[in-house]
């Protein structure tokens, strides 16, 4: 028995210092970790679960307001188009992140170097920016309308601005990076003689494609709409400048309840729109693939 113990404090091979006893080498990884986990706890944690308290608590305990969203013809409507907001800026993310990803991985030197500067640079400024970089693009005396009256296009400006497909477009750039990032991440673990050994047996570049590269790539793919679809959820700032009055999200809504002080719906809109996220990322999780993605995307 003393000799395991003193086996424990003894160099180990090709180290000049002394390892910690046992007790302290588990110990130690939960001490570095206690400032971040404390900081999270007061200053995250107790204010979410304090404002999520505040929709049974308010005036009293009660699931009424739960119980009234059913019936609540205002938030079905803000729901569904939530929901629909998420599946079109997922899709056209998609659509455009694929091929971008597809182009970073398969160049090489200054050309990889600038796509992925192109597509990091969104990272590099605020929402709030973009957002009114999209407000300065899709208005109706903005760049785009000025160039299509100007090449003759249009005879007066078109209505962009402030519609869902402003929205959609703003979003989509937006949450690109996003959906670009894990299948090209998912993309490079692809070994590159199976294509070649595709290739060699006659297989066109497109059935390669489709039969060797996109289903392999599809945990990243997942990962990606996984990430973009969740973060369309809670949208708020792009939405709100650039989308349309009547076209509002559970986001808008929850913020249009606590300028009114009307803390218990908004609460109950919050808990809503957490439980969904929630779901959807353990629903997402159980699917093959999906958490090895996440792992492959951390390395």
């Amino acid at each position: 028995m003393s000799e395991a113990i003193d086996a424990r404090v003894l160099p180990a091979p090709g180290r000049g210092a002394l390892a910690l006893p046992f007790s302290w080498a588990r110990t130690v990884p939960y001490l570095l970790a206690a400032p971040l986990l404390v900081y999270m706890v007061v200053f995250y944690a107790l204010p979410v679960v304090t404002m999520l308290l505040r929709s049974v608590t308010e005036p009293d305990w009660t699931l009424a307001h739960y119980a009234a969203l059913a019936d609540d013809t205002v938030f079905l409507k803000v729901f569904w188009n939530t929901l629909y907001t998420a599946v079109i800026v997922t899709l056209g993310a998609l659509l455009l992140g694929y091929p971008v990803a597809l182009a970073l991985v398969r160049t090489r030197g200054w050309t990889a170097a600038i796509i992925l500067i192109v597509i990091l640079l969104p990272f590099w400024t605020s929402v709030l920016v973009r957002s009114y970089a999209w407000m300065v693009l899709l208005g109706r005396h903005g760049l785009i309308n000025e160039a299509l009256v100007a090449a003759g296009l249009l005879d007066r400006p078109l209505r962009l601005l402030n519609t869902p497909l402003a929205t959609y477009i703003a979003m989509t750039h937006i949450l690109l990076p996003y959906m670009i990032l894990p299948i090209a991440n998912a993309l490079r673990q692809i070994d590159p003689s199976l294509a070649k050994a595709a290739s060699g047996l006659g297989a066109t570049p497109w059935r390669t494609f489709r039969q060797v590269i996109l289903p392999l790539s599809i945990p990243g793919v997942a990962a990606g709409v996984l990430l973009v679809f969740v973060l369309s959820l809670g949208f708020y700032i792009t939405p709100a400048m650039v989308g349309g009055p009547r076209e509002i999200t559970l986001s808008m809504l929850i913020a249009q309840q606590v300028d009114q002080l009307n803390w218990a719906y908004a609460s109950c809109l919050s808990a809503v729109l957490l439980a969904i996220a929630l779901v959807i990322i353990g629903g997402a999780w159980r699917l093959p693939g999906i958490g090895n993605a996440f792992r492959m995307s951390g390395r």
